[in-house]
This record gives C-alpha cells, structure tokens and sequence, in this order.
C-alpha cells in the first residue's frame, strides 16, 4: 500500500468518543478535500483517512461536535479508502500466484464483519480490503456474538485488545498478549488449563 499510494499530502486520524455515524455525517461537511472513515476500530473509536487539509477539517469538526479526542497519525498515505485502487489491483495480481485452500475454520472477514463462505472470492475479497474501511468491531461483535470467549493479540503493544474491552459484553472474555517467548510460554500454560 505505501509503494502504491498517490502522490500528494495525505493524513489519517483518529476521532475518539462520537459514534459511528456522527464520524461519517462529519466526512460528509467536510469542504476542504477527501476524507472517509477507515478504520472502524471500535465503539467510539473510528480513524478517519484522506487529504490532509480535509483530514485536519474532520479534526476541528469532530471537536466543535464534542469528541473526546482526536489524534492524528502517523501515516503517509490515503489508507483502506479508494484512494488505493493501484495497490488494491497489485495485490490482487500478487494473489494469483497464491493457492488459498479451502478454510478448516470459521474466519471472520474485517470488510463487513461477517464470516467467509464457501462462496466468497477469498482473493477478490482480500484485494477488496486495501480500498475499504476495516470494520474491526464489527469483527470483534460477531466474534462474541459467535461464542468466541479467548481472544490472543500477538505483536507488540496491546492496542487490538484496548478495542476489545470497549466491545459492550455481559460474557467473561480472556484476553492474552504476546510479544516475546515470556508471554507465549504463559499463553500456552494457561489454555492448556483450559483443555
């Protein structure tokens, strides 16, 4: 996606504390260029991606509106919005050489939060995610909703798991992190316990 993105300033950030909805209806005020939401991350977190003039617009916006928060982003490019529809053809290319076989298990795709059928164009799918927002709380929701109660992020940080605990559950959810041979040895002893 960096390789490919367009020329030009691009910014993306993060509005914190408004729904959804309120993000999108503040893309759409927006005068000054383009900007969508594009990372929907969890709720009352949605990033929002574009040119920056438009992006640094939202910001002002969403804190007129009363968001508690925006951050801007480290980022040099247009990011899951149609900005990318170079990269998201490159990619598709690239996955022809790619055998994907059929899944042994449930997967949940972050287009639309739903999970994968037999069906599903898996490469047109994932070439389709460079160019559209990442609907990762909706992931998380059917996840939970699907009977998922065991949640692992592996990578430094824990940032996956602080949208996880925003997700509104009655259920009892185990959540580890793993980002050296520490936490995975305790990962594994503590499923095992499970078994």
């Amino acid at each position: 996606m960096q390789n490919l993105a367009p020329k030009g300033e691009w910014q993306m950030a993060a509005i914190i504390g408004m729904k959804d909805e309120q993000v999108e209806q503040i893309c759409k005020e927006v005068k000054l260029g383009f900007v969508v939401p594009a990372n929907y991350n969890s709720v009352g977190q949605v990033v929002v991606s574009g040119e920056k003039n438009a992006v640094l617009e939202a910001e002002q916006i969403a804190k007129d509106m009363g968001a508690k928060k925006v951050m801007l982003l480290k980022t040099t490019g247009p990011f899951h919005t149609e900005k990318l529809q170079e990269a998201s053809k490159a990619l598709r290319k690239e996955l022809e050489n790619v055998t994907i076989n059929k899944f042994q298990r449930k997967v949940v795709k972050n287009l639309d939060g739903e999970f994968y059928t037999d069906n599903d164009n898996v490469k047109d799918i994932l070439a389709k995610h460079i160019i559209s927002p990442v609907r990762f709380s909706k992931t998380l929701e059917k996840m939970i909703i699907y009977g998922i109660d065991t949640f692992i992020e592996i990578g430094p940080g824990k940032t996956l798991t602080g949208f996880l605990k925003r997700i509104p559950t009655d259920k009892e959810l185990k959540v580890y992190n793993v980002n050296n041979i520490v936490n995975l040895n305790e990962t594994i002893e503590s499923l095992n316990m499970y078994k």
